[in-house]
């Protein structure tokens, strides 16, 4: 198996994180540090991380949690701030699909599946969330269609959203939005383009799957359907 899908296969990261530990030269295969990305990991060799030995994860959890804001999207940080972890209790070693930003809140997908998470996660997978978004001003049909037809946001274009006004006055603007990248802090660039704020964030759906009946910091296990659903994308 190769390198990047057995560290994913224990509940690591996804292979795209784990790529990173691998560069960053913070793997080892039978005790010698491994920077190859294709080598491939044969039953018999012993595999860490950070000097752990990490073995294949055959029990995966997966969790539903409503963000709130003032939490980061991060397994642990360095500078002792919350992090998401800190609001479900498992023992099992879990990470954020994609991120929410410290600011942002709504629907966070965790999991020890790296697989699922290289799926839900990958740009080119284009798989939709959609957001709740409240600017602190009005705009304009010309700059939505602007933002709709994709901008460019740390040298990169990104793909066609969606965008639905729900509210509109002079002092703020409320939209549903629906990307298809999930690129750090995109929403917040997106409107930093044409000089806007966004004052409000909720990811209220990843694809089809709904956040329904969590109150702010509240979780609970996806059901099999659920898995079999993000899965199937």
């Amino acid at each position: 198996m190769r390198i990047n899908k057995f560290l994913a296969s224990c509940g690591v990261a996804s292979r795209r994180k784990v790529e990173e530990y691998i560069i960053n030269k913070r793997v080892k295969v039978n005790s010698e540090i491994e920077t190859n990305l294709a080598r491939d990991i044969l039953e018999s060799d012993i595999v860490m991380l950070d000097d752990k030995v990490v073995s294949v994860v055959n029990n995966f959890e997966y969790y539903m949690l409503n963000k709130p804001k003032g939490y980061l999207s991060t397994a642990k940080d360095d500078r002792g701030r919350k992090t998401v972890l800190d609001l479900i209790d498992t023992t099992a070693r879990i990470f954020p699909v994609g991120r929410l930003d410290y600011d942002s809140e709504g629907m966070l997908l965790l999991t020890n599946d790296g697989e699922l998470t290289n799926k839900l996660t990958h740009p080119k997978n284009n798989i939709s969330k959609t957001y709740i978004v409240t600017i602190n001003s009005s705009i304009s049909n010309e700059e939505i269609e602007h933002l709709k037809s994709g901008v460019v946001i740390d040298g990169y274009k990104l793909h066609k959203c969606k965008i639905d006004v729900i509210e509109k006055s002079k002092s703020h603007t409320k939209m549903q939005m629906v990307i298809f990248e999930g690129r750090n802090r995109e929403i917040r660039k997106m409107f930093e383009t044409i000089n806007k704020k966004v004052v409000f964030l909720k990811r209220i759906k990843i694809a089809d799957l709904k956040m329904a009946g969590l109150s702010r910091g509240q979780y609970r296990k996806l059901t099999k359907d659920e898995i079999n659903y993000l899965k199937s994308l």
